[in-house]
């Protein structure tokens, strides 16, 4: 076969031959990707390249191989677009409609709730066991946590507002504290100045710490102002809080779920069945209404409340009517 004609040939294998591996690439980037379950959900990770993604994509079965996708983003020019976040496709989608979600930031995102009454160690369990977070603060200690914040030598218990917080994946976790502990600070600055006439608080702290006592004594919220007005009371006088939530606090990881008379009459400094005032620092993270509460607290008589069993507090003015009320309802209980 002379040169040319085989040349000529050569040039209609290889046409034809691309011809069909566009005709290929065309049909995967338009028809629908055979996802394994429909709602499928996925990460891509923030501070992920094209290749990353495309790998995450494909161990998450969203795709069968990497380099098609890849190919496609770079063939397109948005291969700088690609959007970290958590996904969801309701139902098959083409490699095209899939390029043009992730490059539009189409994710969901996703909720990390901080409860009314956790501590600061729970938050950080519940932040550490959160599986779309990026784990910044793992290993750091509390101290450590609270300087990255911005906030050196801040005792981090209280300082953190209980709310619901969206994020997306891959959202790091100082970031969800960091807005978290803007929240209270701007929710104390706007609840002090509203506090009530005579109130045995001498600054927003003091406030604070009140409201996390309240905010663990509280079982039912028709209680809370009145739980309030009772340690409002006793501070007026000088009584002790007397309250087991903060001795309860002093023990830390040692309270196995049973608070013993031992427990009450050893001297630690949030023991206020032995020390006089509040207790060095919150016990616990305050929602608003416990907050508003300890500002606001009922007018009230009443130095004393035990809880009735079903979630209520029996309010007593003075030591003998508590003292029946503890045994009417102490009975109760053991029925």
């Amino acid at each position: 076969m002379k040169p040319m004609k085989l040349l000529k040939r050569l040039t209609l294998v290889v046409l034809l031959a691309l011809i069909g591996a566009a005709t290929w690439f065309g049909i995967w980037v338009f028809s629908p990707l055979p996802l394994r379950e429909t709602p499928l959900e996925f990460s891509l990770r923030t501070g992920s390249g094209l290749r990353q993604v495309a790998h995450q994509m494909t161990e998450a079965r969203v795709l069968g191989e990497p380099w098609r996708f890849e190919a496609l983003a770079r063939l397109l020019e948005q291969a700088a677009h690609v959007k970290a976040g958590l996904y969801e496709l309701p139902q098959p989608v083409t490699p095209y409609e899939l390029l043009r979600k992730i490059t539009r930031g189409d994710y969901t995102l996703t909720a990390v709730t901080v409860v009314e009454g956790w501590t600061f160690r729970q938050i950080r369990q519940a932040l550490d066991q959160h599986q779309a977070l990026a784990h910044e603060t793992r290993g750091l200690s509390d101290a450590e946590v609270m300087r990255a914040l911005g906030a050196p030598d801040v005792a981090p218990e209280g300082w953190f507002f209980p709310e619901t917080y969206h994020v997306t994946a891959g959202e790091s976790d100082l970031r969800v504290l960091r807005r978290a502990h803007r929240l209270m600070r701007e929710h104390l600055e706007r609840e002090w100045p509203r506090r009530a006439a005579g109130l045995p608080l001498t600054n927003p702290y003091e406030a604070l710490i009140l409201a996390s006592i309240v905010e663990k004594e509280t079982g039912k919220p028709e209680d809370r102002s009145l739980i309030a007005g009772v340690f409002v009371n006793r501070l007026k006088i000088g009584m002790r809080l007397q309250t087991d939530p903060t001795v309860i606090y002093g023990l830390g990881e040692a309270f196995d779920g049973n608070l013993r008379r031992r427990d009450l009459i050893a001297d630690t400094p949030y023991n206020t069945y032995t020390r006089s005032g509040m207790p060095p620092t919150p016990i616990a993270m305050p929602g608003l209404a416990a907050l508003r509460a300890a500002l606001n607290p009922a007018t009230t008589e009443a130095l004393y409340f035990v809880a009735k069993g079903d979630g209520t507090s029996h309010f007593s003015k003075t030591l003998d009517e508590h003292e029946r009320a503890v045994t009417r309802y102490q009975r109760q209980g053991q029925r």
